[in-house]
């Protein structure tokens, strides 16, 4: 009697559809659940692989930096827009693995997974310092968030930042800009933003000034009009978390503080929308230049 395949091999093995009918199903298709994984960790205890999820964001990512993808899964309604991905992994040997949506859910560990998710290697985090010597420039808007951490808000100033020519965003943690929901809610805006770390708030905005940058904070109660000022060609925006606003450290080093008119009904705006406001008007005022 021939001896029973082991779990091992069967694990191993290719599904085989119709690919007939389904012409992008052909290459390294695998109908199976993701297998668990050891992920590598880097210094300081980093996962090196992230998960990236929602269709803008992996095709973002495709077009940018398709060789940090390692895994691919997908359901069979998202697999067609996605026929030109699964044939680039069938050529570099990597799979992808076709599943429910109950999988995805699982995989994302997210509900808004769109019907696809990304394994890639984490984009690498630029220092302050290097971004600063490479940008030898008369014009240039940062962004610098002093406690924001909710994934969806940064994930909508990443969008905004990409929609306005901003590049780089200044944090403790830039890794915050790369989760999987931030990713998602920024629709691919993260690909092209920066993330520049740094551990002492107020020495970055620092070594901003000395590179010619000018700093600006909002406030709900004082400052000038966004709408009546003439905001620096080069600029670094300070935002802090919701309830307290930036400290009182960062706060000392601004050189504009702006006020956003309105109806004073409500206390204040969503960090989020008070940037897209901002850097709608700084990317007004300069565009041209």
């Amino acid at each position: 009697m021939p001896a029973k395949p082991s779990n091992k091999s069967q694990n191993r093995a290719k599904s085989t559809p119709d690919t007939g009918s389904k012409p992008w199903l052909k290459g390294r298709a695998v109908k199976a659940k993701p297998e668990k994984r050891t992920v590598p960790v880097a210094s300081g205890s980093r996962q090196e692989e992230v998960k990236v999820y929602g269709e803008n964001a992996c095709l973002e990512l495709y077009k940018n930096r398709a060789e940090s993808i390692i895994r691919l899964y997908v359901n069979a309604q998202m697999a067609p827009r996605f026929a030109s991905l699964m044939k680039y992994l069938a050529e570099h040997k990597k799979a992808y693995h076709l599943v429910e949506d109950a999988e995805l859910e699982k995989v994302a560990a997210s509900q808004h997974h769109g019907g696809i998710v990304l394994l890639v290697k984490r984009k690498p985090i630029a220092s302050l310092a290097s971004y600063l010597a490479k940008k030898s420039l008369n014009r240039d808007c940062l962004l610098a968030l002093d406690g924001v951490g909710n994934p969806h808000n940064l994930g909508a100033i990443v969008r905004t930042c990409a929609h306005f020519g901003v590049t780089g965003i200044i944090m403790r943690d830039p890794q915050l800009l790369y989760s999987g929901a931030a990713l998602r809610t920024a629709e691919g805006g993260g690909e092209y933003i920066a993330g520049l770390g740094c551990d002492d708030m107020p020495l970055a905005l620092r070594l901003c000034k000395e590179a010619g940058y000018q700093l600006i904070t909002t406030s709900s109660h004082k400052g000038q009009s966004l709408y009546h000022s003439d905001l620096p060609a080069k600029a670094v925006i300070v935002f802090g978390e919701e309830m307290f606003g930036v400290s009182t450290a960062v706060a000392q080093t601004a050189d504009v503080s702006l006020q956003i008119p309105g109806t004073g009904k409500v206390e204040s705006l969503n960090v989020s929308v008070a940037a897209s406001l901002i850097l709608g008007e700084w990317y007004r005022q300069h565009s041209a230049q």
